[in-house]
């Protein structure tokens, strides 16, 4: 029930549309020259040359919960109204993290302080986007698994920083997941090193009778 689930590699695509939109261009109301978008291509596939993505997932047991803390089997509580009610409904979560390499985040500020700011936009854009799609990648992969006990995973997750579930909590997820295998460090105010890594926690629920594979909303 505990085991570390650790993926080496996630085979995803760029999510284009996505990095386009971070970058400030929007399908049918911003328009490119030839030129800009022969350079943001460009970048994009060069991006790539540094980007290696790799993450982990383990499901955690929930001992108990109320309305403003979850405690889980070994005695760690997140105390969160929002998570709380994410979880109201669960048993279960997937605590799960990605990391997209510390190279990436070496090539952004290299080219960011040689004045390559397109450039280094365009990397960061990418990089960011790629993790985050690589914890849908994880959700859809635990869900699969999930599907043979009649499970599924909740449509959100829930990341350190974001309401009122505090960035400390980071700190718990990063020893659970042992991120420190995939070369991530945590600081002492609770910052994930490489930059562009990422931890997030969804719930696990019983399944309803002819209810589809769950996903991010």
């Amino acid at each position: 029930m505990n085991n570390l689930i650790v993926f080496d590699s996630i085979p995803i695509s760029v999510p284009k549309d996505r990095v386009y939109k971070r970058l400030g261009y929007q399908r049918d109301k911003t328009r490119l020259s030839s030129r800009q978008r022969i350079e943001i291509e460009q970048y994009i596939q060069d991006s790539l040359k540094f980007i290696d993505l790799k993450g982990v997932a383990k499901r955690i047991v929930i001992k108990e919960k109320n309305n403003f803390e979850i405690i889980f089997a070994q005695d760690s509580t997140f105390e969160s109204k929002h998570l709380a009610a994410l979880l109201k409904d669960c048993c279960e979560v997937i605590f799960m993290g990605v990391t997209a390499s510390k190279e990436i985040v070496q090539q952004i500020q290299m080219n960011s302080s040689q004045g390559d700011l397109t450039k280094a936009v365009v990397f960061d854009a990418v990089a960011s986007e790629m993790t985050d799609v690589s914890l849908d990648w994880i959700m859809n992969y635990m869900n699969q698994q999930l599907c043979r006990e009649n499970k599924t995973i909740t449509r959100r997750r829930f990341s350190p920083g974001y309401s009122d579930f505090i960035l400390e909590n980071q700190r718990v997820l990063y020893s659970a997941l042992k991120l420190d295998k995939l070369g991530v460090t945590i600081t002492s105010d609770c910052i994930l090193v490489p930059e562009k890594s990422v931890i997030a926690v969804a719930g696990i629920l019983e399944r309803v009778k002819g209810q589809g594979t769950r996903v991010k909303e």
